[in-house]
Order: structure tokens, then C-alpha cells, then sequence
């Protein structure tokens, strides 16, 4: 219920008269059924845009530490994503990811929509980082598709370091649904996770327009945390 308040009477109309998103390739998204939405990951305002513009409610499979982060937008997103039933992920170590994937099959069992960003956390510097296989694996054991979709603009709302947000167009984007059912009963198959993994970040890329990077945003982030500390 809070999630449709929030929606519709709160923060949507708020976000849509301030920063009036564009949408692009909504019919996409499936009316009914089970889907995997998988988007790139700019800024912490990403996971209040995409709900706004949705029909259909959408779960978020989210970092937990979103529901810690500092500053105005970071308070806005911890509240949606507590009030409106979204699933923090603990990101310490395989079991932790492994808990993450069953908890996201779940969500697609009961025929939802399920959000996840492949790239595991936010971009450094606004260019596409490599993904983590998890979004193949839950696409392939639930046999769902995946729509691509691109967020564009929001690292200039909120870049990472930034304190209050900055009022900068906004468009998201949808592809065409990707469908896998050809690797069907193949979820334990590195190879064949990595190649159905790149397909869907080639096809982010291909709605984003951004510069790709074959590394993890991750293993980036922690290098320069350490040149910082050097």
C-alpha cells in the first residue's frame, strides 16, 4: 500500500514536476508475468526513477547499503525502498550473494517484476562496468526475460561524492525483452552465464550510449581507494 502512496502521491509527482523524466520503450515491459528489468547504475537517485515511471510495481534487489547512505536523496531512497518492501543485499561473500539470487527467485516465482543492476553497485565515473553473472542465472533458472533499460542523465544528479541533488534531465530507457529459454536448464554453465551476462549488458550499452569498461566497477572503486589511502 505504501509503495502506491509513495507512487502516486508523494514522491512520483515530486520527481516527475522537478526533474520531468522522459521514458522511452515502456510498452516493453510486459503488462503481467514475470520479468527481470536490469539496468545500468549511475547514482543513488536511479532506484526512485524507475518506479515513478512503471505501471506495474517492481521490486528492487538492493545494496543494503542504500538503506544507510547519507544525504537527502540517500534518505529518500532508504525510506522508499523500507516502506515499500524492497530487499536489501548483503554483498559480503558468495553466501551472501547466493542468498540474494534465491531471494530474487522468489520474487519471479510469484510472477512480479524483479530490478537488478549487473553491475553490482554504482558507476565510479559514469561509463558501463563489466556485469556480474547473477542476473543470467536467475533469467535462466526462472526461464524469464530480461528487459534492458538505461538510465541517462542521473550521475549528473547526483555524482558520487555529491551532497545535494542537482536538477538535470532525466530519460529512461527500455529494450527489447531478451529471451533466453535457448540456454534453458544451463544456469550452473560459466561460460554460457558470461555470454548471456555480456548480451544484456551489450544491449544496456546500446540504449545508454555510454563508454564500456571489460572490468568490474567493483575491483575500480577499491583501486582507487587505495591510491587514496597510498
Amino acid at each position: 500500500m505504501f509503495y502506491y502512496l509513495l507512487k502516486y502521491v508523494l514522491l512520483g509527482p515530486l520527481l516527475r514536476l522537478v526533474f520531468r523524466p522522459r521514458t522511452e520503450g515502456l510498452e516493453h515491459v510486459p503488462a503481467q508475468g514475470a520479468a527481470i528489468v536490469a539496468g545500468n547504475h549511475l547514482s543513488l537517485a536511479d532506484p526512485l526513477f524507475m518506479p515513478a515511471v512503471l505501471k506495474r510495481r517492481i521490486t528492487f534487489l538492493a545494496k543494503a547499503e542504500y538503506f544507510t547512505a547519507p544525504g537527502l536523496t540517500g534518505r529518500l531512497t532508504a525510506s522508499f525502498l523500507r516502506h515499500a518492501g524492497q530487499i536489501p543485499v548483503d554483498r559480503s561473500g558468495r553466501a551472501a550473494g547466493q542468498a540474494a539470487i534465491r531471494e530474487g527467485l522468489g520474487i519471479l516465482a510469484k510472477g512480479e517484476l524483479l530490478a537488478i543492476y549487473p553491475e553490482g553497485t554504482r558507476s565510479p565515473d559514469g561509463r558501463l562496468y563489466k556485469g556480474k553473472v547473477g542476473v543470467a542465472m536467475m533469467a535462466l533458472a526462472a526461464q524469464v526475460p530480461v528487459i534492458p533499460c538505461a538510465m541517462v542523465g542521473t550521475f549528473e544528479i547526483r555524482p558520487p561524492g555529491g551532497v545535494l541533488p542537482r536538477i538535470r534531465p532525466v530519460a529512461i530507457r527500455f529494450g527489447e525483452p531478451l529471451e533466453f529459454s535457448r540456454f534453458a536448464g544451463m544456469e550452473h554453465d560459466r561460460t554460457v552465464l558470461r555470454a548471456v551476462t555480456d548480451e544484456v549488458m551489450y544491449a544496456i550499452l546500446g540504449l545508454s550510449g555510454q563508454e564500456y569498461v571489460d572490468r568490474y566497477a567493483a575491483d575500480v572503486k577499491a583501486g582507487q581507494t587505495k591510491e587514496r589511502r597510498g
